[in-house]
């Protein structure tokens, strides 16, 4: 399960490292602390070749069949080894995938009888792109855009605190998961692999993090 992450990378940088396009228009902050529920960054492909469009989704998918909005509390996530299986999923897969930009993710490990946040981070720094699906949802006058994570199975340095991890995807990765063009769904789920753990590392993190209303710096330093 992926339910937390954060994104504090300044916009000029997330343009340089995406290739985003309609970045002006963006209504960007930053937050340490990003929960279900609440907007999150998401690229999908651009107009222009070799660039990516900007905006934000709800995170919590609600199909576009649902009756109720509610289930998007319940749809967080979606399990890369039945994408395929499930119907709903499936058709996203073959037209509904975006990139959701984040910078760190956290999961929750048992230190001393208590629940300890972790905070799950690139070596370098750098901000990277969960795996993710999307879908518009409308009922009368009201619509909403929400999407998922995608999870996979942990590689070895998540497996120590969470038996699933997100569906990050290798930089060279990210433009073909959402390119339009792209159907062929067995190349596609082969993206969804365990994150190169070497080029990952962990910290202990402020059980701050465990409520969404905590979104300062203090949340993201080593214990």
């Amino acid at each position: 399960m992926c339910g937390r992450f954060s994104l504090t990378t300044e916009l000029h940088k997330l343009e340089e490292r995406f290739f985003i396009e309609n970045i002006q228009s963006l209504d960007y902050e930053i937050s340490y602390n990003v929960a279900p529920a609440q907007q999150v960054l998401s690229l999908v492909e651009g107009s222009t070749f070799g660039k990516k469009r900007a905006g934000f989704l709800q995170w919590g998918l609600i199909p576009s069949w649902s009756k109720d909005k509610r289930i998007g509390s319940k749809m967080i996530n979606a399990r890369a080894e039945t994408l395929q299986e499930k119907v709903s999923f499936r058709n996203l897969l073959e037209r509904r995938r975006c990139l959701i930009i984040a910078d760190s993710f956290y999961e929750w490990k048992l230190v001393e009888g208590k629940k300890q946040p972790v905070r799950f981070v690139m070596k370098n720094g750098e901000p990277f792109a969960f795996a993710g699906l999307w879908d518009r949802w409308n009922k009368g006058e009201e619509e909403i855009v929400s999407c998922t994570v995608i999870t996979t199975i942990p590689n070895s340095l998540v497996d120590k605190v969470h038996n699933r991890m997100p569906a990050i995807l290798k930089k060279e990765h990210e433009s073909m998961w959402i390119e339009q063009k792209q159907k062929d769904l067995s190349q596609l789920a082969s993206l969804l692999t365990p994150f190169d753990e070497n080029l990952m590392e962990s910290y202990l993190v402020s059980s701050e993090i465990n409520s969404p209303k905590n979104n300062y710096s203090s949340c993201i330093e080593p214990l």
